[in-house]
């Protein structure tokens, strides 16, 4: 199976592409979304709504976890399978087994356990390179879909679905998240940051990859330096990495 993801500005053009992805012969237990959720909803979903409670993950994340593929729900059912209020981003929901994976990768908890039961049913992860600009995207309001096909054909016909439905590209979400850091990032590295911009660029997003996050860059030297084996691990580079550890995003207030 191949993981594919788009990005949409609006939660009805991510249905409208559901709808084509399902007609291309890709079960809804293979699809998941994950988008904004309002008070409302994360009433439904079981989530704590006030500023005193505990953020936390819905009643149903439990039968997600410990149910088989698809018992938690397909992608369009109506009923979010799991909610999560990640700090910078907001409030999350997440419809389907497999947007119930992206979200508990997107928060950091609970997610492992529904990512092995997807490897176990589809002998693939989550994707998690790019997991900064989902996050990114979410918090700008938008919704993140994904789904897995079968690699080759359906896969090419899946994106393109994804792409014709509205979906941004992962190239410009890469670059629209970079413009409203890169002032900020130039103010603080000082001089030189145009030449060194792009290894500093590089070793920042590395630190953002969900198994780096919290790790020391002494901690990880060896790991990037496998994952980066063509790339330069300068001082630029390191000191990205290290900028990219205090990484903060600031909620974005989308209602």
């Amino acid at each position: 199976m191949q993981a594919v993801t788009g990005v949409f500005r609006t939660h009805d053009n991510a249905e409208n592409a559901v709808n084509q992805l399902k007609r291309l012969g890709i079960p809804e237990k293979r699809i998941g979304i994950v988008r904004p959720g309002s008070r409302s909803e994360r009433l439904e979903a079981g989530v704590p709504v006030t500023d005193t409670e505990e953020p936390g993950m819905g009643r149903a994340m439990g039968a997600a976890v410990g149910g088989a593929m698809g018992a938690a729900g397909g992608a369009t059912a109506g009923l979010a399978v799991a909610s999560l209020v990640v700090p910078g981003i907001g409030p999350l929901l997440a419809f389907g087994m497999v947007g119930a994976a992206l979200l508990g990768i997107v928060g950091a908890a609970a997610g492992s356990a529904v990512g092995d039961t997807l490897e176990e049913e589809l002998g693939e992860g989550i994707p998690h390179e790019d997991i900064y600009v989902y996050e990114d995207a979410l918090r700008h309001g938008h919704t993140v879909l994904i789904v897995y096909a079968e690699e080759g054909d359906q896969a090419d016909k899946a994106a393109e679905v994804m792409r014709n439905a509205g979906a941004e590209g992962l190239d410009t979400l890469r670059e629209n998240w970079w413009r409203e850091l890169r002032d900020d990032e130039r103010a603080h590295y000082g001089d030189k940051f145009d030449e060194h911009e792009d290894s500093y660029r590089r070793g920042y997003t590395a630190a953002l990859h969900p198994r780096r996050r919290g790790r020391a860059y002494s901690d990880v030297e060896d790991e990037l330096r496998t994952e980066y084996a063509n790339t330069v691990l300068d001082l630029p580079f390191q000191r990205g990495y290290e900028r990219g550890q205090s990484y903060r995003p600031r909620e974005v207030e989308t209602r």
